[in-house]
């Protein structure tokens, strides 16, 4: 039997723990604890999570990392948008939604270099935030109740945390239709599109629980320490995704051919008008088209342009572009706008300021792109990976 240590209280936003697995390595277990909210990821969280991983990168008593949100219902349903729109609508200084921002991306930077193994148990709903702290982790476990989207387009927002980077690992134009349509995925297409690496029905978390509390972790600090973890935490992971049911079937591989042809057009209003123009009696394309005709335009914008920008720049640049952006969200009024109608006032009707694409001009798109920080960039002191 394993010994289970809490290490903060059961009460905080963010649990650690750690368990003692049969040859005494100790495996770091972190719940995202906000359940009613379906562990959006606050500041809060953020500023708890980030020194507790940074204490376990450097502890050799530590094997592996497992992270997973509180209930059934969320991994994470995305960040904690509505306190930013309070701070904005306040007037607090725009400094506020750069320092949350700044921790975020740290936070998920951390997450896609940590060196030694992170499973994150990606459980019901993974959006926005959430994804962010997916995307980066070694080991990405989906369960049959996956729903991962980024919404960010629905907000006046784009797809940041580190979307800049992973969109491109995606099959040819999947990740400007995923970004310019907010469109959810399930499980099949996660792994499809290089969100997750394994299946595993949900009934299984404890099975396996137990089982890494069984293996037979490496516990000498060299070189070869990590690797060897990673690999026995892959095999266990692939001896379970053998063992569960079928897969739901996914939506992005069967429209595939649909979605490609997203890259035979030359601006984006003809791609936008290329999706709503679709005569589909598929009910996930429906869903797409209508999300894109309801979004923002500005986001619109920002998404295709991203893509172009963020094309074969490395992780941190890729993050340090993102701050900037998100930044200026902040400043232009579309994001607040956004989370007001679709999270404050739940009218489901905002009012953009710039109603279709051609209202959104270059000047506004390109302030999005400027380097605001200069030589003092706040995400300068990230290791070059």
């Amino acid at each position: 039997m394993s010994t289970l240590t809490l290490l903060n209280s059961a009460d905080e936003p963010v649990i650690f723990e750690t368990a003692t697995a049969e040859n005494g390595s100790l495996i770091g277990l972190i719940t995202l604890n906000a359940p009613k909210a379906l562990n959006a990821l606050n500041f809060e969280m953020i500023k708890l999570l980030e020194p507790q991983l940074r204490a376990w990168q450097d502890d050799d008593a530590i094997a592996m990392v497992l992270l997973k949100g509180a209930g059934d219902k969320a991994f994470c349903a995305g960040g904690d948008v509505v306190s930013l729109h309070h701070a904005m609508a306040q007037g607090k200084p725009i400094s506020l939604v750069e320092e949350f921002f700044t921790l975020e991306y740290k936070l998920d930077y951390l997450i896609h270099t940590f060196d030694k193994p992170i499973l994150v148990w990606g459980n019901g709903i993974v959006m926005g935030g959430g994804l962010g702290l997916m995307a980066g982790a070694s080991h990405r476990v989906v369960t049959e109740t996956s729903r991962i989207a980024m919404p960010e387009q629905t907000i006046g927002l784009y797809p940041d945390v580190g979307g800049s980077y992973f969109l491109h690992k995606m099959p040819q134009s999947v990740g400007l239709f995923l970004g310019l349509t907010s469109a959810s995925i399930n499980c099949d297409d996660a792994r499809f599109v290089s969100l997750a690496d394994h299946f595993i029905d949900s009934n299984k978390y404890d099975a396996m629980l137990a089982q890494i509390l069984t293996a037979k972790w490496d516990k000498t600090a060299n070189s070869n320490h990590d690797r060897l973890n990673h690999e026995r935490l892959t095999d266990l992971l692939t001896d379970l995704d053998n063992q569960s049911a079928c897969m739901p079937k996914g939506n992005v591989k069967a429209n595939l051919k649909t979605i490609q042809r997203l890259g035979e057009f030359t601006t984006l209003q003809e791609q936008v008008d290329y999706i709503l123009g679709l005569t589909t009696d598929d009910k996930w394309l429906q869903c797409a088209q209508k999300s894109l005709k309801h979004g923002c335009p500005l986001s619109c914008a920002l998404v295709s342009e991203q893509l172009k920008t963020s094309q074969g720049k490395s992780l941190l640049a890729c993050f340090k572009m993102e701050l900037g952006m998100s930044v200026r969200a902040g400043e232009v009024g579309e994001f607040q706008e956004g989370v007001r109608a679709l999270l404050i006032d739940k009218d489901g009707a905002p009012n953009w300021q710039y109603k279709t694409l051609s209202d959104v001009p270059q000047t506004i798109i390109d302030s999005f792109f400027a380097n605001r920080f200069g030589e003092n960039h706040p995400l300068n002191e990230l290791a070059v990976k």
